[in-house]
């Protein structure tokens, strides 16, 4: 896989690398981007076969949620069917590894879970990445990863976890830092299985009777807000994990998305001074996705395949980005120097960790020259 396929005429500063489910996970945790949700049930293989998504380079099988409880033995099936056909076209040579996308299950309980892994073969397994814990909390996590682990040695094959933070106890303030720093102790006993913290915006936001509206972002929701810091206060410190956004839940179903030639301002100030750009669903969640830039989420949940571009698109590092941080790492004397750009300073120490963090987006979304790239990234125009 490779992100920014969508447009493969883009001219970058520095291309995205490209990954697959054996790429070392200090640059993989970074690589998941826009993550696709959708039914188990679904039969996704003829476009996985035909490479018919280039943009999409992760996605995720529901047993939850997507899928009612009654379909999920034909889901189940459907997915292990799905799995065995991939990892035989990559036998045959029919599809390389890095033409399939990292591909996850999302599991109802431990109970189903186990049923669904008990039919999970060395071969299936080959073309799974891992598996996302709904509702992830204090009681059930350790038992989760546990699992997870056993399974995985079995199997003789990399599986990783992502744990869904969406708990009434984690949304509720008087017990949401106990559960945490709970939750915390038993992701640093995993740590080397756990490659993202997913959080489920729409969950929290159920617990207090509120759902955003699409001139709204999750940001102004104040009880999920809240949540949401606390979230990135306990696992993004020091980096020591990757941390996703929420789902954004708006999308227009036009098949023209795009502006017919590229406009003339910078996307801070169509999207954060509300001058209409796209549409109203897609300006909604490219404001929300800068604004999960700014507050340290890599990457979201998506349930709609018009917003993987926009997500990986605005994922891509600016030069002026790319050359800070690089000063920042390459420094040897400490201290304070001035930008590349001669625009700001860079104090080596406490920008450290941004500096790796940007690093890290640089190799898995590619480096562009300045923020009105990222209109032509997005637009499929490269003049």
């Amino acid at each position: 896989m490779r992100h920014q396929r969508f447009n493969p005429d883009f001219q970058f500063v520095k291309e995205p690398e490209h990954f697959n489910k054996y790429t070392d996970r200090e640059l993989l945790q970074y690589c998941l981007g826009a993550t696709m949700y959708m039914p188990g049930t679904k039969d996704f293989l003829p476009k996985i076969m035909n490479c018919a998504m280039p943009g999409l380079t992760t996605m995720v099988f529901c047993f939850e949620d997507a899928c009612a409880e009654s379909d999920v033995p034909a889901a189940e099936e459907n997915v292990l069917r799905t799995l065995d056909a991939i990892s035989t076209a990559i036998e045959n040579g029919d599809l390389q590894q890095d033409d399939i996308p990292l591909i996850f299950c999302r599991i109802r309980s431990l109970e189903q879970f186990k049923s669904f892994a008990q039919r999970l073969t060395p071969h299936m397994a080959k073309a799974l990445t891992g598996i996302n814990f709904p509702k992830f909390n204090s009681e059930n996590g350790d038992a989760y990863f546990a699992y997870l682990k056993a399974l995985s040695a079995d199997l003789g094959e990399v599986l990783y976890g992502m744990p869904i933070i969406e708990d009434p106890r984690v949304a509720f303030k008087e017990s949401r830092m106990q559960e945490l720093m709970s939750i915390r102790a038993i992701l640093n006993k995993y740590y080397d299985m756990v490659l993202q913290i997913r959080v489920g915006g729409t969950d929290f936001s159920s617990c207090f009777g509120v759902r955003r509206g699409v001139d709204y972002s999750i940001y102004d929701i104040m009880t999920v807000r809240e949540c949401l810091v606390d979230i990135l206060n306990v696992f993004s410190r020091n980096n020591e994990f990757v941390v996703s956004g929420p789902v954004w839940e708006y999308f227009r179903a036009s098949k023209r998305m795009m502006f017919e030639e590229l406009p003339k301002h910078t996307l801070d100030d169509y999207l954060m001074k509300r001058i209409p750009l796209v549409n109203h669903e897609i300006d909604g969640l490219m404001r929300e996705v800068i604004l999960d830039k700014a507050n340290g989420f890599v990457g979201r949940t998506v349930i709609h395949p018009s917003h993987i571009r926009f997500v990986n698109g605005l994922q891509a590092v600016t030069r002026e980005e790319y050359e800070d941080a690089k000063q920042i790492l390459e420094s040897t004397e400490g201290g304070v120097h001035k930008g590349q750009s001669a625009n700001k300073m860079n104090e080596i120490k406490p920008h450290t960790n941004w500096a790796n963090k940007v690093m890290m987006r640089a190799r898995a979304f590619g480096v562009i020259e300045n923020e009105k790239n990222y209109l032509m990234l997005i637009s499929d125009q490269t003049a």
